[in-house]
């Protein structure tokens, strides 16, 4: 039996606690599941599998959702505004200001894309992120279980003991 397979018996084990596997089989798998780390860096893991493109989207998105972004968004379009409409005596982009707004299109329509495949790539390194979360709480789950089932027969073992002693003192009180 290999040891993916000792897990997943292991595992159903306590998921149904049933009592076919023996302690010494238990044991065994769950040293050897103590040995082996399940957690990972999931975003260096994520980040070192994108290309170009993908980290040219995800950077950005980042600066496209800054205030620094909104702040010199807004600076130009006063800039632009003011320009055409006070400065210059023949402006380029009269006052409807369609070439303004045709470039505000543009970026619009270039921008929403790009964002949408950066939110795309997030929620992949949230799924990676979740699977991972879900192996080493599953793990812990039975180890604890595994030390909660010993600490159930030390006590047993204790009172055992205990009643023993008793019943010694008792014999050599009388």
């Amino acid at each position: 039996m290999s040891i993916s397979e000792q897990r997943l018996a292991l595992i159903k084990t306590i998921i149904k606690d049933d009592e076919s596997a023996t302690e010494e089989e238990e044991e065994e798998i769950l040293h050897k599941l103590l040995e082996e780390s399940l957690s990972k860096n999931t975003v260096t893991e994520h980040e070192n599998k994108l290309t170009f493109g993908q980290k040219a989207a995800d950077r950005l998105a980042k600066f496209a959702g800054s205030w620094v972004f909104i702040i010199l968004f807004f600076l130009t379009l006063v800039v632009w505004i003011t320009i055409n409409t006070i400065l210059l005596t023949r402006p380029y982009d009269v006052y409807p200001f369609i070439l303004l707004n045709l470039i505000l299109s543009c970026l619009a329509a270039i921008q929403a894309p790009v964002i949408m495949m950066s939110q795309n790539r997030q929620e992949e390194k949230d799924r990676l992120r979740a699977k991972n979360d879900y192996r080493v709480n599953l793990k812990s789950e039975i180890i604890i279980e595994d030390i909660h089932q010993k600490l159930d027969d030390i006590l047993e073992n204790q009172e055992e003991l205990i009643k023993r002693l008793i019943t010694l003192e008792e014999r050599q009180n009388k």
